[in-house]
């Protein structure tokens, strides 16, 4: 059975008394620093969180920040655990149902990914319209929490609407060109052969990572409303010469996280700060 939420949301709870944040943040690879403009923080590490499963990878830094962020009350999640980590699909479901259980009914997903639409350069920003998940697992899967969510939860619209149109309202009003696509999640840790580029194309597939659909799932399943959006790192394999490497996501990452910066704070404040909607 899955580890449950309840210790990690009594941590929270006590570490930040009469602290309720309306808006969950997950930051990826390259977009930790966005976590320093929080005001007022209070921050845990996540070995102090019960269940909470740790992060090796560079650019990760595995704190969980409280506070407040242009106005809003948030907790943040600075870095994420990875299934090509080795951990189990059902441990990646304790941090946001931690979240949800502190008050979050709002989670804003960030990640880096892979260009498979020669229309999404590096370093350009795309927000997830929906999502292929080829990871072979799913964080829902065992017995079912009735805490939380139904057996069969609907994916039919997996990425708020109205998030995505507010996403797009601000970052037209800020001059910062958001791409809308489908995001494709698999296993990892290797980036992908040509062939399966090519592959994933043909499936509709606008951008490739190795997160964020889980996060999703779980997030879904216990009612929260869902945005998400990629830092767009390189062309994906064989659209070009070069070769793949994590130095070059967290470089170009880096770059396309400056208008992420900019982006997620005017979004922030386009919600109301009493229920984060």
């Amino acid at each position: 059975m899955a580890p449950d939420p309840q210790g990690a949301a009594a941590v929270i709870a006590a570490r930040a008394p009469g602290f309720t944040p309306h808006v969950g943040l997950v930051l990826g690879t390259g977009i930790g620093a966005l976590a320093e403009a929080i005001e007022d923080a209070v921050i845990i590490d996540y070995g102090d969180l019960p269940g909470f499963p740790l992060s090796a990878v560079e650019g990760h830094a595995g704190r969980l920040v409280l506070g407040n962020l242009a106005g809003m009350a948030v907790a943040c999640m600075q870095g994420r655990a990875h299934l090509y980590e080795g951990h189990e699909a059902a441990d990646l479901a304790l941090p946001i149902r931690a979240l949800s259980l502190a008050g979050c009914d709002t989670l804003l997903l960030t990640n880096a990914a892979g260009s498979l639409n020669p229309e999404f350069p590096p370093g350009s920003l795309m927000m997830l319209s929906d999502h292929i998940n080829m990871t072979g697992t799913n964080p829902l899967v065992g017995a079912n929490d009735e805490r939380f969510g139904p057996r069969f939860p609907d994916m039919t619209v997996a990425y708020d609407r109205e998030l995505r149109h507010r996403l797009a309202n601000t970052a037209a009003r800020l001059g910062i060109t958001l791409h809308e696509g489908v995001y494709m999640a698999l296993m990892g840790p290797n980036f992908e052969t040509p062939a399966e580029i090519r592959a994933f194309r043909t499936m509709g597939a606008d951008a490739v990572g190795m997160s964020t659909v889980p996060e999703c799932l779980v997030a879904r399943h216990s009612g929260m409303r869902v945005a998400a959006l990629s830092t767009l790192t390189n062309l994906a394999a064989g659209m070009t010469d070069e070769e793949l490497s994590h130095a070059q996501s967290l470089a170009v990452g880096a770059e396309a996280a400056k208008d992420l910066r900019r982006l997620l704070p005017a979004f922030l404040e386009s919600l109301s700060p009493e229920t984060g909607r």
